[in-house]
């Protein structure tokens, strides 16, 4: 599986101009459910800690694998997306990593006995 993040700072001179850009955004992606082949998993959270060093809102998302996640940055209705809301932000960050799949439990054949003496 690889996660997704992003996060942003967005433009607005007013408390309620940012609000209203980040209430775009989230919609936005939100609509992106059930688009996109592999996209395992999406939420847009906004911050609440309001500290200076904290980005407006951050996208997390799960995909299937990383040919899902590359076919995703190409998804007509991401770029759609990605173009309507351009001039919303003034800073982007991204991460995105792979989590290894869980060890899985050797076969039964391959399990070892315990012996209670």
């Amino acid at each position: 599986m690889i996660k997704h993040i992003v996060m942003w700072n967005l433009r607005g001179d007013t408390p309620a101009e940012k609000a209203q850009g980040m209430d775009l955004l989230k919609r936005s992606f939100e609509s992106l459910r059930g688009r996109v082949p592999g996209l395992i998993h999406l939420e847009i959270g906004v911050d609440t800690s309001a500290v200076d060093y904290a980005c407006d809102v951050v996208l997390y998302s799960e995909f299937e694998t990383q040919a899902a996640l590359d076919g995703y940055a190409n998804h007509p209705e991401h770029i759609r997306i990605k173009q309507e809301l351009a001039d919303l932000r003034i800073a982007r960050h991204q991460v995105d990593y792979e989590v290894p799949a869980l060890d899985q439990p050797a076969p039964k054949n391959q399990q070892k006995e315990t012996v209670n003496e």
